[in-house]
C-alpha cells in the first residue's frame, strides 16, 4: 500500500489524488491536508463570486472526496500543527500543493500607504477568505486605480463597478456586498504598462466589461496596433482584442446614462503611489510613466503623470508560502524543485512548483505528471505508516481536525443562511466554520 500526504485542496491538489487513484487504485491512501476548515482552495476564494459556472468544479473533487481511500484533513496548518520533516517520516511521498495565496510586491513608493491592497487580500476579503474578511477598505472615495492587465485586474474592476441586483446569483459575502452597495466610485482605471496586444485578459472576461448597468468601458483609440496586425495575434488574443477595439469604439451619447468610467489606461507604468506623508497616510493618486514598446517590452518615455486614486489594488501576480525546511526560490515565487521533485520522498504541484501560471485545468496534467515521478521513485511503497501515524500524533497535540464529513456540515450551515438568489452565504471566521462542524 502507498501512503501520499497532499497539503493543499486546491484543484492542484486534488487533480493530484484523482492521478494517484488512477495509477493505483486502491493500492493507495491519500490524505489531502488544509490549513483552513473548509477544502476547495482558490475555488472558494479565489475565483470571482460572480463566476458560479467556474466554481462548479468542486464536484468533480467532491467525487475524488467521497472515494473510499482519500480523506481531506482540515485544519491543520503544516509547519505549525505538524512539519514537513514529520509528514515525511509518515507517508511514502508528501506533495506540496499550497499554491500561491500572497502578493507578490510591486516594489512602489507608497505600496504600504492606507487603502492600497494587493489582489489577493482584496479578493480574498469579497470572497470571504478568513485571513482577509476583516480588511475593511474604505470605498467612500470617486476614483480607484487597478494596476496590472490580467484577469484578476478585470475581475477586481467588474466587482468595484456592479450594482447589488448584478450579484444576484453570486456567493459575494455580505459585507462585502454590503460595502461595495455603498461605494461611491465613478472612475475606475485600469493601469497596463504595454499595450492591447499584450493583455493577458481572455474574451470571457474582456466581454462582461460591456454589458454592466451602470458602468461603461473605456479606451483611447490612439493606444490602438494597426489592425491588420491583429492577424499575428493567437485566436483567442485576437478575439480580446477586437473586444478593446470595440470598447474604443463605443460612441459618448452611450455613456450618458452610466455613472461609472471603467478606463484602460495602456502604455501607463506607474512609478509611485502618492498619499499623504503621515503615518497611516492613505493613497491620493499614482504617478505613472507614459511607456512605448521596444521589442516587446515597454520602455519609459520620462512623460509622467498623475492618476487620482482614492483606492489603489495592485494585481500584479502571487507567490507561494515559504514551508520551513523546504527549499524556495525568492525570485520565483515558488519551492525550489526539478521537474516538482524537491527533495527525496517531498515533492511539488501547481503554483507551488512552476509560480502563479496556467488555468485552472492546467494544474490536472501537472498532477498526472508529478504521480508518475512518484510512481518511479516510489515503487512498490508500503514502507509508511500513513494516516494511522497521523491521526496517533493529531490526538497526542489535541487538534481539531475536520474531515469531509464535518465540511459538509459547514456547507449544509451555509447554505442554510444564504440571502435569496445565492447558494450560500459562507462564513468568514474559523471559528464560526469549526462550531458548524460540531468541532467546538
Amino acid at each position: 500500500m502507498r501512503h501520499i500526504a497532499i497539503i493543499g485542496s486546491g484543484p492542484a491538489g486534488f487533480y493530484t489524488a484523482e492521478a494517484a487513484q488512477k495509477q493505483w487504485g486502491e493500492a493507495v491512501r491519500i490524505d489531502i491536508f488544509d490549513m483552513l476548515p473548509v477544502p476547495y482552495g482558490l475555488i472558494r476564494t479565489g475565483v470571482a463570486p460572480d463566476h458560479q459556472s467556474i466554481k462548479a468544479v468542486y464536484r468533480r473533487y467532491e467525487t475524488t472526496s467521497l472515494s473510499g481511500n482519500v480523506r481531506f484533513i482540515g485544519n491543520v496548518m503544516v509547519g505549525r500543527d505538524i512539519s514537513v520533516a514529520e509528514l515525511q517520516e509518515l507517508y511514502d511521498a508528501v506533495v506540496l500543493a499550497t499554491g500561491a495565496p500572497h502578493d507578490k510586491k510591486v516594489g512602489l513608493p507608497g505600496e504600504e500607504l492606507g487603502n492600497v491592497f494587493g489582489s489577493a487580500a482584496f479578493v480574498g476579503w469579497y470572497n470571504g477568505h478568513p485571513d482577509f474578511a476583516a480588511l475593511g477598505p474604505d470605498l467612500s472615495g470617486k476614483n480607484a486605480v487597478v494596476i496590472g492587465n490580467g484577469n484578476v485586474a478585470l475581475d477586481v474592476a467588474r466587482i468595484l463597478a456592479k450594482t447589488r441586483e448584478e450579484f444576484a446569483g453570486s456567493d459575494i459575502v455580505a459585507h462585502a456586498l454590503d460595502a461595495l452597495e455603498g461605494a461611491k466610485t465613478e472612475q475606475i482605471t485600469i493601469l497596463g504598462r504595454r499595450g492591447p496586444h499584450q493583455i493577458a485578459m481572455t474574451p470571457k472576461e474582456l466581454g462582461e466589461l460591456g454589458h454592466l448597468t451602470r458602468a461603461c468601458p473605456r479606451v483611447d483609440p490612439a493606444d490602438l496596433p494597426e489592425e491588420g496586425e491583429d492577424a499575428l495575434l493567437e485566436p483567442g488574443q485576437r478575439k480580446s482584442v477586437n473586444l478593446i477595439r470595440g470598447f474604443a469604439a463605443i460612441p459618448e451619447s452611450h455613456r450618458e446614462d452610466k455613472s461609472i468610467d471603467l478606463e484602460f489606461d495602456f502604455f501607463a507604468a506607474p512609478k509611485a503611489i502618492l498619499g499623504a506623508n503621515v503615518t497611516g497616510g492613505r493613497a491620493t493618486g499614482v504617478e505613472v510613466e507614459r511607456t512605448r514598446l521596444e521589442g516587446g517590452r515597454a520602455v519609459g518615455t520620462g512623460e509622467t503623470y498623475i492618476v487620482p486614486a482614492d483606492i489603489v489594488v495592485i494585481c500584479i501576480g502571487y507567490q507561494t508560502s515559504p514551508i520551513d525546511g523546504v527549499p524556495f526560490e525568492e525570485s520565483a515565487g515558488r519551492f525550489a524543485n526539478l521537474d516538482g521533485r524537491i527533495l527525496p520522498g517531498l515533492y511539488c504541484v501547481g503554483w507551488a512548483r512552476r509560480g502563479p501560471s496556467g488555468t485552472i485545468g492546467t494544474n490536472k496534467p501537472d498532477g498526472f505528471s508529478i504521480i508518475g515521478r512518484i510512481a518511479e521513485d516510489i515503487g512498490a511503497g508500503g514502507r509508511k505508516v500513513g494516516g494511522e501515524g497521523f491521526d496517533a500524533l493529531a490526538q497526542t497535540r489535541g487538534l481539531k481536525v475536520v474531515g469531509f464529513s464535518d465540511w459538509k456540515k459547514i456547507e449544509e450551515a451555509e447554505n442554510a443562511r444564504a440571502r435569496e438568489g445565492s447558494p450560500r452565504e459562507k462564513f468568514v471566521r474559523i471559528v464560526e466554520m469549526i462550531e458548524a462542524a460540531g468541532k467546538g
